[in-house]
């Protein structure tokens, strides 16, 4: 029997609308507002690409995570995470170096710590996302 590698692709869509602004969209999806961030001469309070990048890798930990603690069973009454990107000039070009993601994760009375930081951190081992960066990811959980 033939074994299929298996492919995924997703596509999206970028447009310039005024100054150093635009829209993303994707089909069957609401579009979001971007724009260059104010440091590189851009827009406050729109969604930037270092934003979005920056947010991909703490988005795919979380998701990563509820998939592995679903199966192994794990209760746990809240989840929520903050990421910190650093963007450093690297060679006279501009490069992330580093993300730190911090989840905390809370236990219901009598949870398995052990068990919750164990599924974390394989989940930050298999985050599709932080797996196809080259900035260094770092991980500090809080399991409450």
């Amino acid at each position: 029997m033939e074994s299929k590698p298996k492919v995924y692709l997703y596509h999206t869509a970028v447009k310039w609308t005024e100054q150093r602004k635009g829209v993303i969209s994707c089909a069957g999806k609401p579009d979001v507002q971007i724009a260059t961030p104010p440091e590189f001469k851009g827009h406050d309070g729109i969604w930037s690409p270092e934003d979005l990048f920056v947010a991909s890798a703490n988005i795919c930990l979380m998701t990563t995570f509820l998939a592995v603690a679903e199966r192994a069973g794990l209760a746990f009454t809240a989840y929520e995470s903050s990421a910190e990107g650093r963007l450093e000039l690297v060679e006279g070009k501009f490069q992330f170096t580093a993300i730190m993601l911090k989840p905390v994760i809370t236990l219901p009375a009598g949870g398995d710590a052990a068990k919750a930081k164990e599924l974390i951190e394989k989940a930050e081992a298999n985050c599709l996302i932080s797996n196809s960066m080259k900035a260094h990811v770092t991980l500090v959980p809080t399991i409450r």
